[in-house]
This record gives structure tokens, sequence and C-alpha cells, in this order.
């Protein structure tokens, strides 16, 4: 699961918007983010980007991708127009607990990054045996230990 509220994600793309009036600032990085499956994708567009310019790093559930791009007119050049966004971009994604990061997989082909997450084998849904205990008490279990911080109840009847 993506977290979709970034508080500061209005800030930035305010003050993106403003500098790039002035054409100093690279602007934001568009994403789509779907599931499929156990898995979930996520696709930054990242058109003129060097691929060993791509910094990824998790910390804790916050996955930061950064990027340049750049382009220097050469000596002589005359500059008509200067449209297309340059310099450092950054993009923060704020995952979900049910994602596995330490499974994260990234690449990269004509301008798109693509990141593959799949889900944690703790999140996924499993089947749960249920066992029913005899004798006077009547009582059922439920083992749920096979998660994290597992879980057992007991009922009585």
């Amino acid at each position: 699961m993506l977290l979709r509220w970034d508080p500061f994600r209005e800030l930035d793309r305010l003050t993106e918007q403003a500098l790039n009036q002035t054409g100093h600032a690279p602007a934001g990085i568009p994403i789509d983010a779907y599931r499929r499956g156990d898995r979930f994708l996520v696709h930054l567009d990242m058109p003129g980007v060097d691929p060993s310019s791509i910094d990824l790093t998790v910390e804790k559930n916050v996955l930061t991708v950064r990027a340049d791009r750049s382009w220097r007119p050469e000596e002589g050049d005359e500059v008509v127009v200067a449209e297309r966004p340059r310099g450092t971009s950054t993009r923060q994604l704020f995952l979900g607990d049910t994602l596995d990061v330490d499974r994260l997989e990234a690449h990269y082909d004509q301008g798109v990054l693509t990141l593959t997450i799949p889900t944690a084998e703790a999140a996924k849904a499993r089947r749960v045996e249920v066992s029913v205990g005899g004798g006077a008490s009547g009582s059922t279990a439920i083992d749920a230990s096979s998660r994290p911080g597992g879980l057992q109840g007991h009922n009585a009847a």
C-alpha cells in the first residue's frame, strides 16, 4: 500500500511551480502506482536522465528517488529557448507496512523507472487452521502465530 498524503508535497509543488517560471528548478517526477496481484508497481517518468545518476534509498518506510538531468550549452551556442527541466529531481514515496522493501526491484527503460515492490509474506492472505478441542470444555483454538507478533486466541463454549 502506498500512502497518498505527504504534508510537504504541496509546498514542494508550489515552490517548483514558482521556480519553473524562471526556468531554474526541475519539475517534479510524475508517477503512476498500482497493485497487481501480490506486488505493487510504481512507474516514474524520468526522460533524459542518465541511469547512473538515479539514487534510490529506503529509510524506515520512506522511499526516496533522486536523479539528475543536465544539459549545458557549449561555448558559442546561442540559446534561444531553454524550457526543459534540468537539475536534481527528488520524489518521496511513503510505503505501507505491508510491502517488502527488502525485495524492491528497480528497472530503467526508455525514460521510465519502474519499481516493483512485493507484498510482505506476513501481509499475504493465508488459510488459518482451526482445531477443535474435545472434552467438557469444548474450546476452539485459532493459531495465527505465523504472522509476526502472532496472536493466539481461545474461546470457551
